[in-house]
């Protein structure tokens, strides 16, 4: 082979290779189509709510409004003999119940005395006023008379007012909650021997942090729930919300009533969402259909057909699943890509999986 033949396959060697390539290419006119597997949902008109959340215990009812509080401690005035706890633990009692009964010898004997004083003294002003009437006494015995059956009076009220110290009853109508003493028990002054409580008065007490404590206002609903997972267990109501900032905590301190048939315990743990707007007839997606880019547009994508169109949407309030949103183009009842809507190109094709596809479709829009 001479060096002319070398050359001339060496210059004809790129142009070969140029051909081959371009052949590999679609010809003009041609697109690639792609296929996103996606599942939808759809825009709903609903009213929306916003809420606060808050955690908490159930307590009972501080006094107020003229009534006492809704849990009692009966409380030791002196020390003593414990002589007798006449209830149980769970019994319901009524108000002037004698839920224990202190050593109280001293103030009976006490009391029979003054009783014996006073019908001694009933019966000198009974002769006396007799005597007036035939004026066999004087006006002024008989004022003696009277002054004597006011003293004994007295002293039989002391005496009474003394038994009532040792005789501790309910000052409410409710269920005994506990018991802290046993016959026989010696207690020091201000010991706490029984609790009675009232189940129907009782509120919840939560905290709000106070950066959202603004929005709250007394008469706002409430909902409460006993797990984190339980549905509502009650309905209430914001009835105080505390004018101070727990500096420790920076929190507020909230109070819900509760309806007398609401069947929360005290003490038990709740979790209170308290709503402080509503919005009635507005558009929503579910939240999965809506994606805010890095700078704050938000987008969604709707479905007709076998394509999919994204469009620009305002969001508003969210609760719960749902996001309000507002947009041309996005009307009720329209159709939005929920899962695979991330990325998802402003037009495409889509390919709509059914609710048990799920799994495959978040594989294959993540490819």
């Amino acid at each position: 082979m001479n060096t002319r033949s070398v050359l001339s396959g060496l210059l004809l060697l790129p142009t070969s290779l140029l051909l081959v390539g371009c052949g590999a290419h679609p010809q003009e006119g041609e697109t690639a189509s792609t296929e996103v597997a996606v599942q939808v949902g759809k825009v709903t008109r609903v009213t929306l709510h916003a809420r606060v959340d808050a955690y908490g215990t159930v307590e009972a009812e501080p006094a107020g409004g003229g009534k006492p509080a809704g849990l009692a401690r009966l409380s030791a005035p002196a020390a003593g003999l414990v002589m007798a706890v006449p209830v149980r633990e769970g019994e319901p009692v009524e108000a002037g119940t004698v839920v224990a009964r202190l050593d109280d010898r001293v103030a009976l004997a006490q009391i029979e005395r003054a009783r014996q004083t006073v019908q001694y003294a009933e019966q000198q002003l009974a002769r006396q006023n007799q005597l007036r009437l035939v004026e066999g006494t004087s006006e002024q015995r008989g004022q003696e008379a009277a002054q004597q059956l006011a003293a004994a009076q007295s002293e039989l009220a002391v005496a009474q007012a003394a038994l009532a110290q040792v005789h501790l009853t309910a000052p409410l109508a409710g269920i005994v909650a506990r018991i802290h003493v046993s016959p026989g028990q010696t207690v020091e002054p201000n010991t706490v021997v029984a609790e009675v409580i009232d189940p129907a008065r009782v509120v919840a007490t939560v905290t709000v942090p106070a950066t959202e404590a603004a929005s709250l206002r007394a008469g706002q609903p409430a909902e409460l729930r006993t797990g984190h997972d339980a549905g509502a267990a009650a309905q209430g109501t914001v009835r105080y919300v505390s004018p101070q900032v727990d500096s420790k905590t920076a929190t507020v301190l909230v109070r819900i009533s509760l309806p007398s048939d609401a069947g929360l315990r005290a003490g038990q743990f709740v979790h209170a969402r308290i709503i402080t707007e509503e919005r009635t007839d507005r558009l929503a997606v579910p939240r999965a259909a809506v994606y805010t880019h890095h700078d704050g547009e938000s987008t969604l994508s709707t479905v007709e057909g076998d394509n999919a169109t994204q469009r620009t949407v305002k969001v508003g309030l969210r609760d719960g699943d749902l996001v309000e949103i507002e947009g041309d183009g996005v009307t009720e009842g329209a159709t939005v890509v929920t899962l695979g809507s991330y990325a998802l190109p402003r037009e495409t094709k889509v390919r709509i999986l059914a609710a048990g596809d799920a799994g495959r479709a978040t594989e294959e829009s993540s490819r």
